[in-house]
């Protein structure tokens, strides 16, 4: 094989992305993880966050003040396996980091959200799940829907 030129290897037409639907992943079922503690939630996002195609998902060694407990390259993740809803706040720090990191953002509450941490979540499209205790997660808005429809 010779050599190729710049022009050769780099065609000046592009063709235009495809405005096809995206095809759904080819997965199988998801296994939840059934919640008993505070580690089996993030242990169940973690999970689900895979089965979505996220690779590299982990759980850094130390909870960062920033309460980000899942990361994988271009996703930062939070869990609140709390009794209470996730509050405006929450959902407004975890975009912050998603926005600084310039990574995707995705929450998993045990108890739901407050109706002003929805509305937020909706304004900036981040995905929101409830955890049941069965460990399977349930899109909240719009933006989880199309995270789970379509993965990562």
């Amino acid at each position: 094989m010779g050599h190729r030129t710049f022009a050769e290897r780099y065609p000046v037409r592009v063709p235009p992305p495809s405005t096809a639907p995206r095809p759904v992943p080819l997965r199988g079922a998801f296994r939840p993880v059934t919640i008993r503690t505070s580690r089996d939630a993030v242990a169940a996002a973690a999970g689900y966050l895979r089965w979505l195609g996220f690779r590299d998902v982990v759980q850094p060694e130390e909870r960062p003040a920033s309460g980000v407990d899942l990361r994988a390259p271009g996703l930062v993740a939070q869990v609140d396996p709390s009794t209470r809803p996730t509050g405006l706040r929450a959902v407004e720090c975890l975009w912050l980091n998603g926005l600084s990191a310039a990574a995707a953002s995705v929450f998993f509450s045990l108890a739901g959200y407050t109706p002003e941490a929805r509305s937020r979540a909706a304004e900036v499209g981040l995905p929101l799940f409830v955890l049941d205790l069965t460990g399977t997660p349930q899109p909240v808005n719009d933006a989880a829907e199309e995270l789970a429809a379509g993965g990562a």
